[in-house]
């Protein structure tokens, strides 16, 4: 097994290997084929998206000996030179803008580029964390991108391109990455699952997913991390919640169950559970917002699974179902606003577990507010109770 990390083995070599970018990879491959790449870009968006990957990609492109071409042969001596794990190439210069961004480290770069590449088509420089390049260091490479010579390609990657300066931003093609849809994600990484042979357990990927927040790398990140933990059965759901964190979805179920009941003791002894078990507060009220964020899509749109709306496996979503028939939807709505704004006042907390009871309290004690989502709530749960032959306590409260 390679001791790379699982982001670095499976990094692309091409533009359709690259996921969730078509708005940038399309055009670029079809400048390529047209012969109208310019002599500077900017790739910016969010960390571990594909900006520096597309920009060596790119470099690969234009330095292949069958190019420029939008799809690079692999076999020549500069596409081996650039190829996933090959030894770099000295006509493509990375340079680290966070440690090289003062204006001697531009004046440098200046000067190294006019002489012409060693032995590709262009001499190639890709500029990473471009903002941290300081306006000296910007106003001295201005003439050189704006006029550079025939053999000289620049490519800006950057999480702010705010910070890039107007002048140099004017003069570059500007392509915004974005993050990675969920579906798409959750896609690859259990692809990247079965080329690495190790079994992953129904609910993992969505958390993994939902850790890397739509970043590749850190979503592979987490992923390797439970691979390389991963005992003869596989990557399991009860370890990948106990790894990353995440509440284990039996708590939310019984305390989503007790809010459904009125039921006061069970909610509590969710508590009691969630403490005992040394989970942090905190996470536990952020996961059961995000739990009723997905009843109250569910409670909207019914089949919010299949539309993509809810990442979740088939038998939590079937459970969700369930739960999100007890409420109604102002029921749902106040529930989400009261742990929402709970979940603010946690910050800082001195004791966390006093602030999760308090917010148990309040969702099951609708009364306590005279606001119009209040009342709408009671109303419902007094008709969701009294259509099923039973009472409802909280109803005394009106």
């Amino acid at each position: 097994m390679s001791s790379l990390a699982l982001y670095r083995r499976y990094r692309p070599e091409s533009f359709a290997e690259v996921i969730g970018q078509e708005h940038v990879t399309d055009p670029l491959q079809q400048a390529l084929r047209n012969n109208r790449v310019n002599h500077a870009y900017l790739f910016s968006g969010p960390r571990g998206c594909g900006k520096t990957t597309s920009a060596r990609i790119l470099a690969r492109c234009l330095n292949c000996e069958q190019g420029p071409t939008p799809a690079p042969c692999g076999e020549c001596q500069s596409c081996r030179d650039l190829a996933r794990n090959g030894p770099g190439s000295i006509d493509v210069i990375e340079i680290d803008a966070a440690s090289h961004g003062g204006v001697d480290d531009a004046r440098d770069l200046r000067e190294k580029a006019f002489f012409g590449p060693a032995s590709s088509r262009y001499k190639i420089y890709i500029i990473d964390e471009a903002h941290m390049v300081t306006s000296a260091g910007f106003n001295a490479l201005l003439k050189v991108v704006e006029e550079p010579p025939e053999h000289l390609k620049f490519i800006f990657a950057t999480t702010e391109p705010e910070k890039v300066i107007g002048t140099i931003r004017s003069r570059t093609h500007h392509y915004p990455f974005r993050l990675v849809p969920p579906g798409t994600l959750r896609d690859y990484l259990g692809e990247v699952c079965g080329r690495e042979g190790i079994p992953v357990e129904d609910g993992v990927l969505p958390l993994v997913v939902r850790a890397g927040a739509g970043s590749v790398r850190d979503s592979m990140s987490v992923m390797d991390q439970l691979l390389a933990g991963a005992a003869d059965d596989g990557v399991t759901y009860a370890m990948a919640t106990s790894l990353l964190g995440y509440t284990d979805g039996s708590l939310l179920d019984s305390v989503v169950d007790a809010f459904a009941a009125g039921d006061g003791a069970a909610a509590f002894e969710v508590v009691d559970r969630v403490i005992e078990g040394g989970n942090d507060p905190r996470r536990f009220v952020a996961d059961l917002l995000e739990r009723l964020r997905d009843l109250v899509i569910l409670a909207a749109v019914p089949d919010a699974a299949e539309k993509g709306l809810i990442d979740a496996p088939v038998d939590v979503v079937e459970r969700m179902q369930a739960q999100a028939s007890v409420f109604g939807a102002a029921e749902l709505s106040r529930a989400a606003d009261l742990v929402n704004a709970g979940l603010t006042e946690m910050r800082g907390a001195t004791s966390p577990r006093l602030q999760l009871e308090l917010i148990c309290a309040r969702v099951l004690l609708p009364a306590a507010f005279d606001d119009e989502r209040s009342l709408q709530a009671r109303l419902e749960g007094t008709l969701v109770h009294e259509g099923g032959g039973q009472e409802d306590a909280r109803a005394d409260q009106l």
